[in-house]
C-alpha cells in the first residue's frame, strides 16, 4: 500500500497530481486548505487528523507536527518496519508541499505579528524529513516537478537518482527560507543584517575563469545572469563581467544608443539619431580597441546594423531584439554570442573578498547639478557634461571621459593618478578635443587635472566636488575661462 501526503500553499497543479496517484494506487492523506481543494474534486483522502488521532490546533499551527507523520516519512525500510508496525505507522512514500510564502508576504510592508503567521513550520520539518530518507521517499517541492512524478508514477517509478535530485532540491527550498526569515528579522533593527545569506539557483558551469587555470560558474535565472546566448558559444566568466558593465551603462540612455565594452571598461559610446549611426559612432572612437569587445545597443538590430557589426570580431552583442534578416545575417558568425537584453533587476551588489564578502546597496538619490564658476555652460557643453558623466558612472576608477554631444572623445581609466588619466584619455583620443567636455569620476585635489583638459582644449567640466582645495580648482577654471559643474555625487568604480 502506497501513501503520498500532500500539503500545498499553491495549489497550482495539484488537483490533476492527485487524480494521478489515486489512478496508481496511492492512498492519499491531507488537511487544511489543500484538503478542502481535494474534497471540492471529489477526491478521496484521509485526514492526517484522523491518521494521527490529534485534530488540527492553535489555528492551524499545529498539523502535521506528529511522530506518525514524521515517523512515516523517516522510517526506513527493513529497518524500522517492526517499531512502524507497532505504533501504527504507515510508510508515506511521497510528499508534496509547498510552504507559506513568506518571502512574497515580507515585501508587502505586514506588521511582524501578521507576519509571523506566514512562517511555515510543519512544511519544512516534513520536507527535511522526507529529504533525508530519499532513498525511500520522494519528496517534490515545486510543482514544475508534477509533470516528471506524474510520467514516473504512471511508469515504472520514481527512480533512484530522481529522488535525490528531488531531495537536493528540497534541501535548497528550505535553505533558501530560513535565510529569507532570517535576513528579513536580522533587518528590522538594521539596514544590513549582522549574519547576512543568499542563495542563487540556475547555477551553470562555466568553460572556466578569467583564465584558462581557474574554474568557474554563474549562478542566477534573471537578469544578466539568467541570460544566455540565443546564438553563439557558451558564456564566458569575463563575458558576463562586460556584458553587465554594458546593459550597465546603456540603460543610462534613452535616445538610441551603443556602447563598445573592453576588459569591463567602454571604450566608445554613442548615441545618435539611429541605432546604425549610434553604433558607427561608437566603434570608431577606438576601433583597435573594438576588436574582440561586447556591444550593448538599446534599440533593435536590424539587417543593415547586424553586417556591420559582423565586419568587426565582436565577442557578444546585446540587444533588445533583432529582426529575421538580423539573425540570418550573424549567423554567419557562428561563435559570437548573441543576447537579449534582459529586464534590469534590482539586488544587492556582493562581492567576495578574502573570509568573506562586501555587500553594497544603491539607495535612491539624488544629483545636484550646480555651475560653480562664472560661466554657464552653454546648451552644446551641457549635453556633452551630461554624455561625458553618463559614462563617467560605469568606468574604473579614477576616470576621464572627453565628449562632445554624441560621443565620447578619449577615455582615461583605472589609473592610480588623475591627472594621468586625463593625459591618457587625452591620447587615444579620436580626434580634436577643441570645444570638448570632460567628466571626472571624483573630485579634483589639485587643478592640474583640469589644466591639462583646458590645454587640450576641453571648455567645461562636470566633477562631484567637495575637495579641500574646491576654491583653487574654481579660480583656475574661471582664469581658463572654463565652464565647471558640480554634482555632488561620486561615481567611484573598483
Amino acid at each position: 500500500m502506497k501513501w503520498a501526503l500532500i500539503s500545498v500553499w499553491d495549489k497550482t497543479g495539484i488537483i490533476d497530481l492527485a487524480k494521478t496517484l489515486v489512478g496508481q494506487k496511492y492512498n492519499l492523506m491531507s488537511s487544511g486548505g489543500t484538503g478542502k481543494v481535494l474534497a471540492g474534486a471529489g477526491i478521496k483522502f484521509m485526514e492526517v487528523s484522523s491518521y494521527t488521532g490529534f485534530p488540527e490546533m492553535m489555528d492551524g499551527r499545529v498539523k502535521t507536527l506528529h511522530p506518525k507523520v514524521h515517523g512515516g516519512l523517516l522510517g526506513r525500510r527493513q529497518i524500522d518496519d517492526a517499531v512502524m508496525t507497532r505504533y501504527g505507522i504507515n510508510h508515506i512514500d511521497l510528499l508534496v508541499v509547498n510552504l507559506y510564502p513568506f518571502e512574497k508576504m515580507s515585501a508587502q510592508n505586514m506588521k511582524l505579528e501578521e507576519l509571523i503567521e506566514y512562517i511555515d513550520v510543519g512544511g519544512p520539518a516534513m520536507i527535511r524529513a522526507a529529504a533525508k530518507n530519499y532513498k525511500d521517499v520522494a519528496v517534490v517541492v515545486d510543482p514544475s516537478d508534477y509533470p516528471m512524478i506524474t510520467r514516473s508514477v504512471s511508469g515504472t517509478g520514481i527512480t533512484p537518482e530522481d529522488r535525490l535530485v528531488l531531495a537536493k532540491k528540497a534541501f535548497a527550498r528550505t535553505a533558501a527560507y530560513d535565510a529569507a526569515i532570517s535576513n528579513y528579522l536580522y533587518r528590522i533593527d538594521s539596514d544590513f543584517p549582522s549574519v547576512f545569506t543568499v542563495q542563487y539557483t540556475g547555477g551553470r558551469t562555466l568553460r572556466y575563469g578569467e583564465n584558462p587555470h581557474q574554474k568557474a560558474a554563474v549562478y542566477g535565472t534573471r537578469g544578466i545572469a539568467g541570460t544566455e546566448p540565443v546564438q553563439g558559444k557558451q558564456m564566458s566568466y569575463n563575458n558576463y563581467l562586460d556584458v553587465n558593465a554594458g546593459v550597465g551603462l546603456v540603460r543610462e540612455f534613452e535616445e538610441p544608443a551603443a556602447v563598445i565594452m573592453k576588459h569591463n571598461n567602454p571604450c566608445g559610446v554613442a548615441i545618435h539619431n539611429s541605432i546604425f549611426d549610434a553604433y558607427i559612432t561608437a566603434r570608431d572612437v577606438d576601433p583597435a580597441s573594438a576588436y574582440g569587445s561586447v556591444v550593448s545597443v538599446n534599440r533593435e538590430v536590424d539587417e543593415k546594423l547586424a553586417a556591420e557589426i559582423c565586419n568587426t570580431y565582436v565577442e557578444v552583442v546585446v540587444a533588445p531584439s533583432y529582426s529575421p534578416g538580423a539573425r540570418q545575417v550573424m549567423k554567419k558568425k557562428e561563435t559570437m554570442r548573441v543576447l537579449l537584453l534582459p529586464e534590469k533587476t534590482e539586488s544587492d551588489e556582493i562581492r567576495s573578498i578574502e573570509g568573506g564578502v562586501l555587500v553594497q546597496r544603491t539607495p535612491a538619490y539624488q544629483e545636484h547639478w550646480e555651475v560653480i564658476t562664472d560661466r554657464d555652460p552653454t546648451p552644446d557643453e551641457m549635453k556633452a557634461l551630461q554624455l561625458a558623466w553618463k559614462v563617467c558612472k560605469h568606468t574604473k576608477s579614477n576616470t576621464i571621459i572627453f565628449a562632445d554631444q554624441k560621443r565620447t572623445l578619449g577615455i582615461g581609466a583605472g589609473q592610480m593618478s588623475r591627472v594621468d588619466s586625463a593625459k591618457i584619455a587625452i591620447e587615444k583620443a579620436c580626434g580634436s578635443l577643441k570645444g570638448s567636455a570632460v567628466a571626472s569620476d571624483a573630485f579634483l585635489p589639485f587643478p592640474d587635472t583640469l589644466e591639462v583638459a583646458a590645454q587640450a582644449g576641453a571648455t567645461a567640466l562636470v566633477q562631484p566636488g567637495g575637495s579641500i582645495r574646491d576654491k583653487e580648482v574654481i579660480e583656475a577654471a574661471n582664469r581658463l575661462h572654463m565652464a565647471m559643474v558640480f554634482t555632488g555625487i561620486r561615481y567611484f568604480r573598483h
